[in-house]
């Protein structure tokens, strides 16, 4: 089985060609555009294979799983906290691991200054989680994009989101400079262990990853976490979890079986379980609760 689309909890938008047209001759967004946006969650059999080339770059950023891409006659693994942009007029195709399907945000975009972004990123590029990374906050920075598109396609909408796609794709193609301006890196290997699960938390991420990134045996960084924090690692995780969650559930209208991915807990019974454990009510009853 392969599809291009329709995966449960997915987003995506496609620009009117009409529209496009117009950013081409902009001043603003004639240098850089969105033509296409979307976000594809644990998108098992997930295939698209282009043999009439596009005019657009093709930007794949895999936050969980494994995948593939097919590109100038050469085959590429990808796996989580990998991106790769394929170039426009080249015949491609991609798609998601069998066993371990992927989770990626996509964007297909243009522009005078699109070249410069996408410079050597045809071949795989890692996004590893360190003490200065900011994963989280470029999640941040896509699902503004994809909400400003999405809530009308007015010049102005259109403009701002050339303007923060400069940004977005800036924090990846200067990636040193972009972790640089966090200044309070922590070595402290609790608050290490807290910040690697905030950048991770659309994973699925076991004790054993979070202590080899703190450097600490699993046994010695779970007692020093219970001992600083009063919870364990995987219970804190999942408070990090449902509190992201509380947060889509009051600035977003986004539905809860697309929240659940979003925060690593793709069977969506299982999140509405879990978030009335921890919340004292179902996800449904907290968005709508009268707030004062």
């Amino acid at each position: 089985m392969k599809v291009k689309e329709g995966f449960a909890g997915e987003r995506y938008l496609v620009i009117p060609e009409f529209i496009v047209d117009m950013m081409r001759k902009d001043p603003l967004l004639s240098s850089l555009h969105i033509t296409d946006i979307g976000y594809y969650p644990k998108a098992r059999h997930h295939y698209c294979e282009r043999k009439e080339p596009i005019s657009q770059f093709v930007l794949i950023y895999c936050v969980d799983g494994k995948g593939f891409y097919n590109l100038n006659g050469k085959k590429w693994t990808i796996e989580a906290g990998q991106y790769f942009i394929i170039p426009p007029k080249a015949i491609h195709s991609y798609g998601s691991d069998l066993q371990n399907p992927w989770t990626i945000y996509w964007i297909h975009f243009g522009g005078t200054l699109a070249p410069q972004y996408a410079a050597d990123a045809a071949i795989p590029k890692s996004i590893e989680t360190s003490a200065t990374s900011r994963i989280r906050h470029r999640h941040e920075l896509f699902e503004e994009l994809y909400n400003i598109l999405d809530a009308g396609l007015t010049i102005e909408n259109l403009r701002y989101s050339g303007s923060l796609f400069h940004h977005y794709l800036g924090s990846l193609r200067f990636i040193q400079q972009y972790r640089g301006i966090r200044k309070d890196a922590e070595t402290d290997a609790v608050q290490l262990a807290i910040h690697y699960m905030s950048e991770n938390l659309e994973r699925h991420v076991s004790l054993k990853e979070i202590a080899t990134n703190c450097r600490l045996s699993e046994s010695r960084l779970s007692a020093l976490f219970r001992e600083r924090t009063g919870h364990s690692i995987l219970n804190y995780f999942n408070l990090l979890k449902i509190r992201r969650a509380c947060e889509l559930l009051d600035n977003t209208t986004l539905k809860l079986n697309q929240i659940c991915f979003k925060v690593g807990i793709p069977d969506p019974y299982y999140f509405s379980r879990l978030f009335t454990k921890i919340m004292g009510m179902s996800p449904l009853r907290f968005r709508h609760r009268t707030r004062t």
